[in-house]
């Protein structure tokens, strides 16, 4: 139910919508997700390093990956605008995250975004109007693999309008050590990893609230 704008809200009220929006995300699929303060949100330039060298194949690609995404020195200064957020993470199976079939990869990437999107949406609704959500990897590759971005048309708009998002990563959040300041296990996962040194992966997404 749509809800008036309030100049404060009650920190009561507030505390009650984020516990809320923390049961929606794993109502919605989420393994897990925590109320956190923006202040334990760890940004790094070296996160978005990671997408320029060696360089990710989506790379100037899509309008929310580098180099058309937030930077993380303006990140750095939104998260001054906000006291909490949802950090929900999704457990997923190894083969999830290497997998050589395109569809699974996407459909873990898919479900990680329509959770975040949800909670944005459900948030915007009640009046947090700034509600703003990060995913995880690239929205190309889960929305529009195989067709140019719109949004970089000028004039055109994005084919998954209210959906798509930047990673966290493309802004230059930690969040494998934010996820692990939390006490989520998260392990390195590369094309030369074991699978028997490794129980599952992790997808994580974050929603900015207020």
């Amino acid at each position: 139910m749509a809800r008036k704008i309030m100049e404060k809200v009650p920190r009561d009220v507030l505390m009650a919508d984020l516990e809320k929006y923390r049961q929606k995300a794993i109502e919605l699929g989420a393994t897990d997700a925590k109320i956190i303060p923006s202040n334990e949100i760890i940004i790094d330039e070296r996160v978005r390093l990671k997408c320029t060298y060696p360089k990710c194949r989506m790379y100037g690609t899509n309008a929310n990956c580098p180099p058309y995404s937030v930077t993380p020195a303006e990140i750095r200064e939104v998260l001054k605008k906000y006291q909490y957020a949802i950090f929900c993470m999704m457990r997923v199976p190894f083969d999830g995250i290497l997998s050589s079939n395109d569809d699974l990869y996407a459909s873990f990437r898919l479900k990680i975004n329509e959770i975040v999107s949800k909670i944005e949406a459900m948030a915007f609704h009640e009046g947090y109007y700034f509600a703003t959500g990060f995913a995880s990897g690239s929205c190309k590759h889960v929305f529009c693999e195989d067709l140019e971005c719109a949004v970089l048309t000028p004039g055109q708009k994005c084919r998954a309008e209210l959906k798509a998002r930047s990673s966290m990563e493309a802004v230059g959040i930690d969040c494998f050590l934010t996820a692990t300041k939390v006490g989520w296990d998260i392990f390195p996962i590369g094309k030369n990893s074991n699978i028997e040194d490794i129980p599952c992966g992790r997808l994580l997404g974050l929603i900015l609230i207020h």
